[in-house]
């Protein structure tokens, strides 16, 4: 549920498609390109300012001085310092607080809106997730696929008063999620080895799967039934199902799940709550002209 903090954005090529920007993990010091295509035409000066911009949606609860923010940087005050006047000046960051504290400005909440208006993917799906919201009852979240990970970009609230700090737009290690588990149970072993490698897959609960052939295991339950449950894996006292959906390639175009309290868990089995959640990563799929999940061989249940 909570990502680690990402530093400067990588275009992924299904993303692309979409029209959805999203983010990787590496270390927020790190501001050359994730992909050595666009190295050569990195101007340095625009990615400190959005390495900067990145810094204060990592501290959006307590902001930052110009001070901390130099020391995350590894800049100079008075670079920092005029970074950040220049983000005040054009309304992406604020300096209201005593100190002055930096935090980010409205000028965000545009871009967000209307990266959400522009993103054709959203557009097509967000039928579904709110009907699938409306279902459940829980609050839904769309992830597109960026090499084996999950990005989440896209929610729908459900309509009790919980409200899960979901950031949109970054890179989750897929073994913590539903999301990312039904995205890499579409994916070959091989795949999922690599990035268990990459990964490490560190613990995050006692319920979190740290080793490979645990996690083989289940994406091989996955893959049978569907769908994919995270049960406390992620945080202690939180559920979530989710579903990958087939783009028109065949391969796994992202994914949908549902999120709550495992003790206000819906009167449902999680195999009703799986068998709905299929079902609109279904729809989804149809509406990106995509194709429904089909079982393995040997895996369909008699008729």
């Amino acid at each position: 549920m909570h990502s680690p903090a990402a530093s400067v954005r990588g275009v992924d090529q299904q993303a692309i498609v979409f029209g959805v920007a999203v983010t990787g993990s590496d270390s927020a010091n790190n501001v050359t390109p994730r992909s050595t295509r666009y190295a050569k035409y990195e101007v340095r000066s625009v990615a400190r300012a959005l390495q900067l911009l990145e810094l204060l949606a990592d501290h959006a609860d307590d902001g930052l001085s110009v001070t901390e923010a130099a020391a995350a940087m590894g800049a100079s005050k008075s670079a920092t310092f005029a970074m950040l006047q220049t983000l005040v000046g054009h309304g992406y960051a604020t300096d209201l607080d005593r100190g002055p504290r930096y935090r980010l400005g409205p000028a965000v909440l545009w871009l967000s809106d209307s990266h959400t208006r522009s993103n054709t993917l959203i557009d097509l799906v967000r039928p579904s997730m709110r009907a699938l919201t409306d279902e459940t009852g829980w609050a839904s979240r769309l992830a597109v696929h960026q090499n084996g990970y999950p990005v989440f970009i896209y929610r729908v609230d459900g309509p009790g008063s919980v409200r899960f700090h979901v950031p949109l737009g970054t890179r989750e290690v897929p073994h913590r999620s539903a999301a990312g588990k039904a995205i890499l149970a579409a994916l070959g072993e091989d795949v999922v080895r690599s990035i268990a490698r990459e990964t490490g897959l560190p613990r995050f609960t006692p319920h979190t799967i740290t080793n490979v052939d645990d996690l083989l295991a289940d994406l091989a339950l996955v893959r049978s039934r569907g769908f994919a449950i995270d049960d406390e894996e992620d945080v202690i006292g939180v559920l979530c199902v989710g579903a990958a959906f087939v783009g028109r390639d065949g391969d796994p175009a992202g994914a949908v799940s549902i999120t709550g309290l495992k003790a206000d868990r819906p009167a449902r089995t999680l195999e009703e709550l799986g068998r709905i959640v299929r079902a609109h990563a279904d729809e989804m799929a149809n509406a990106i002209g995509g194709r429904p999940w089909q079982p393995p061989i040997g895996d369909k249940e008699d008729s």
